[in-house]
């Protein structure tokens, strides 16, 4: 599948492979410096396989001992090896194994693919081409086998051997060694497989299944942090039962392993039945853990458990169908979010994050579509696009097909693919088999980049009673799509009469309406509903139905409106933001601010702070203004980020200081002395609370520095202490200096706490920002080959500073491009996702523009990149 110009792969080459690797027996003696590998791989030819077709295995940087097929030893002209593949020039046109070694080094392991060592213990990570760094195969996912693995190593070392499936046997090998027998009778690719070996300790549970089968559950960590993975365990759990309620998946092995390490490129990784971590994403405790933490773990221990059906029962067939397995699983772990938490709340959190990270992904010179065509490097697609968007895609295909329909997809997926690697077509085949649909159209949205814009006009006629929308869709061109065709929007809504309720009609002509939904499948449609007795105020986009960028007619008098008296919660806070977006965007162009329109918009924040009928964490996200990032986004193009934070801290200002007695009237109303809890009701206690603190510090409010100083100084949990701090540090108060360095002593021994402070520092919009980063990565002490660290300082720099990252001067852009070429040599997939933070340099005005390309083109000239970087690179280039 990859040619030799550019290292680009093509979709349109995939073929299958002549053979098959259809059983797998590993062998790994692990030692403190080396761990041998023995792999014995039964493989079948195709039944179309030509006599004399050779065996082409993949390698990276692996240096072979031994070869043999069937025992007997192949003479050094039956091959070729190196560091990047093997070749077996004429095998067996029958079944064979193939048995290999060779030796790898983990603990020089940098680039954290593969095998390797992170603190003291042995992990692997193979998705997506991690598995040829352990041993010769075909590393590619629509190969599915079933796995033995043995691992013996020092019992003193490694007291734990894990792999994937159900452990079979284990025992003393001698002379201070152990070993362990792992089995997974499931076929599977191999960037699932999975091995862990240390001195570990755990904390152990079980769960019965619906049909009664009981499962042992683990979660493995660092001794000594037993405590924090209980979080972690009654998130997979409530995950496992959840499963079970909402589509009918039982867990299918009877041992369910999570292990959390250090360094780790990914969050978490979903490997069969040995989930490895992201430590940040398994230890929780009040002292140390934010509610935002919290949430994040039973976000991705619910994401990594889903994978087992949608993921690891089901496959990919190529890697450019990533997004079958990720999009469908992010949507699960959002819908139980939702059934778990808040459903109006999770979902305009979700929102949030497709706007402030997907939309500009798809607006920019990396734009692709969640199943792209082509790619140079395939870890740089894992994307907002492919996860995110992805999410979007299956979400719409919910709504179009209604609660039932979606779910008799769901089943006959499961039922048709299990077992299978398979592709976005068949699984859109099910759900229109299941639905009797034509799904043709909608796949546009997989195979298509960038962000719909939906223009929507109205006209009301008084003597016909008709109202009438006018609905227009146009996707900008991205690179390699400068045509774009028409896709299908599903556009739920609702009209809303005089009273604020609902409003009826009678008749419906135009485009597609199925009661609270519109289909638009053309470029332009128009709906006019008839009895409709007084102008209504629509409400489009409800739950932010379709992911496009909205333009209405409406007024600030509808926008307030709507926020007042919408029956859907997304649009009611989308409303206010909608107001505040378009006064800051007034005063940007150069117009005063109107102070008519801030009145109206003051009230209303202080109308839905009053509101009894609206939930605490629903007003913590209402009561906030749109952040500079998506105001840059929506003026497109000529940006200066210092006039937009400028206005937006007016604005701030003139909205929230008239409402100072009331927000610290409401902040001192929810203070709690009970002991921390992270259910919803708390969560939403102190979400609002710590909002009304953020505000009160950011539109300089009488004592509001003293208060966040205060709340910093008692707090008795790291949610509160941390919103203070940050508070503090954003808006530079006189003791913002002194609460940094009083958390960064009290805090820094602990690596995960440490993040925090890294990226309170980081995101600081303020001059030094740039030298107290660069003493930090000086500092001897600091780690400088963990992606945790790495990315909490210069990756929250590069992405959610952009008064400082894009300063005039260039610094930002020049500081950025350093640490990419240094951490480059170490760890690829680090610098490249840091480099993305230069996804908005075409959008600046001309002299940041001139800046940040310079500082690209000197990154350019260094050379001697790796593949995953210089990727990024020249597509940020070739906009």
């Amino acid at each position: 599948m990859r040619t030799e110009t550019e290292h680009t792969v093509y979709l349109k080459d995939y073929a299958p492979s002549p053979y098959r690797i259809v059983a797998v027996d590993l062998d790994f003696r692990i030692g403190a410096e080396t761990t041998r590998v023995t792999a014995q791989l039964t493989v079948e030819p195709r039944e179309d396989t030509e006599p004399g077709t050779p065996l082409v295995l993949d390698g990276d940087e692996l240096s072979l001992g031994s070869i043999a097929i069937d025992g007997a030893p192949l003479i050094l002209s039956a091959y070729a090896a190196d560091a990047n593949g093997l070749t077996v020039f004429e095998p067996p046109l029958r079944r064979f194994v193939l048995e290999t070694e060779v030796t790898l080094r983990p603990e020089g392991n940098t680039r954290l693919m593969g095998l390797y060592r992170s603190s003291g213990t042995w992990c692997t990570q193979c998705e997506p081409e991690g598995f040829r760094r352990i041993t010769y195969y075909l590393d590619r996912p629509d190969n599915l086998a079933v796995f033995k693995v043995r691992m013996t190593a020092p019992l003193d070392l490694a007291p734990v051997l894990l792999a994937n499936g159900n452990l079979i046997d284990k025992g003393d090998a001698g002379d201070g060694q152990h070993y362990a027998v792992w089995e997974d009778p499931f076929p599977k690719p191999a960037y699932l497989f999975a091995l862990v070996a240390g001195d570990l300790g755990s904390i152990t549970d079980s769960f019965t299944t619906a049909s009664g089968r009981k499962v042992d559950l683990a979660i493995y960590c660092s001794h000594g942090k037993e405590n924090q993975c209980l979080w972690a365990m009654d998130s997979l759990k409530r995950s496992m039962a959840w499963d079970e309620r909402r589509f009918g998946r039982e867990y299918d092995l009877d041992i369910f392993n999570i292990v959390a390490v250090s360094d780790f490129n990914f969050g978490a990784m979903e490997n069969k039945g040995l989930n490895i971590f992201n430590d940040r994403l398994v230890f929780a405790e009040p002292e140390t853990a934010t509610d935002a933490n919290y949430d994040g773990i039973e976000r991705v221990i619910a994401h990594e458990y889903f994978h087992n059906w949608t993921g690891n029962r089901i496959t990919c067939r190529d890697w450019f169908q990533l997004c079958l397995k990720e999009g469908l699983t992010v949507y699960r772990d959002q819908e139980f979010t939702s059934d778990e938490r808040s459903r109006a709340v999770k979902r305009i959190s979700d929102v949030v994050t497709l706007r402030s990270a997907q939309f500009p992904e798809d607006g920019g010179p990396l734009a692709h579509p969640p199943r792209p065509d082509q790619y140079r490097e395939i870890n740089n697609f894992y994307t907002t696009t492919v996860y995110e968007k992805g999410a979007e895609i299956v979400r719409m295909l919910a709504t179009l097909l209604g609660e039932a329909g979606f779910r008799k997809g769901m089943d006959l997926y499961f039922e048709r693919h299990d077992g299978e690697a398979t592709t976005i077509e068949a699984f859109l085949a099910v759900f229109a088999e299941a639905n009797g649909i034509d799904l043709e159209q909608f796949k546009t949205w997989y195979l298509q980049a960038g962000t719909p814009r939906l223009t929507v006009a109205e006209q009301y006629d008084a003597d016909k009673q008709t109202y009438t929308l006018r609905l227009r869709q146009e996707t900008p061109p991205t690179p390699g799509q400068p045509d774009k065709a028409p896709l299908v929007l599903p556009i739920k809504f609702g009209l809303i009469g005089p009273n604020g309720s609902p409003m009826a009609w009678s008749g419906v002509s135009g485009a597609e309406v199925r009661d609270d939904l519109i289909v638009l499948k053309d470029a332009s449609a128009e709906v006019t509903f008839t009895g409709i007795p007084s102008r209504p105020v629509p409400s489009l986009l409800r739950g932010f139905s379709a992911p496009v960028i909205l333009q209405t007619e409406a007024s600030q008098q509808d926008q307030l409106f709507l926020a007042r008296h919408d029956s859907d919660p997304f649009n009611r806070w989308q409303a206010l933001q909608d107001v505040g977006m378009a006064l800051a965007l007034d005063a940007i162009s150069g117009a005063p601010l109107n102070d008519g329109a801030l009145t109206a918009l003051s009230q209303a924040m202080s109308d839905t702070l009053a509101s009894d009928s609206l939930d605490n964490a629903f007003k913590a996200l209402a009561l906030s203004l749109p952040d500079e990032q998506l105001i840059g986004r929506t003026i497109g193009k000529d940006i200066d980020p210092d006039k937009i934070h400028a206005v937006r801290e007016r604005l701030l200002q003139a909205v929230f200081e008239p409402l100072a007695d009331q927000m610290l009237g409401t902040y001192n109303a929810l203070a709690s002395s009970a002991p921390y809890a992270p259910d919803p009701a708390s969560t939403g206690r102190r979400a609002l609370r710590n909002r009304m603190l953020s505000l009160l510090v950011a539109s300089d409010a009488a004592g509001a520095s003293l208060l966040a100083l205060k709340q910093y100084e008692g707090a008795s949990n790291m949610t509160d202490r941390l919103a203070a701090l940050s508070a503090a540090s954003n808006a530079g108060t006189p003791d913002a200096a002194g609460m940094l360095a009083n958390f960064r002593t009290r805090f820094g021994a602990d690596p995960l706490v440490l993040d925090k402070w890294l990226t309170v520092t980081a995101a600081a919009p303020r001059e030094g920002v740039i030298e107290d980063m660069k003493a930090i990565l000086a500092d001897p002490s600091f780690p400088k080959t963990n992606p945790n660290r790495l990315r909490s300082l210069v990756g929250t720099f590069a992405m959610g500073n952009p008064t400082q990252f894009a300063r005039a001067d260039g610094a930002g852009f020049r500081f950025v491009t350093d640490f990419v070429s240094d951490v480059d040599k170490v760890n690829p997939q680090v610098a490249a996702r840091v480099l993305t933070g230069f996804r908005i340099w075409p959008m600046l005005e001309s002299g940041r523009r001139e800046a940040a390309n310079a500082a690209l083109l000197a990154l350019r000239d260094k050379g001697s990149l790796s593949r995953n970087t210089a990727d990024i690179l020249t597509r940020m280039l070739a906009s």
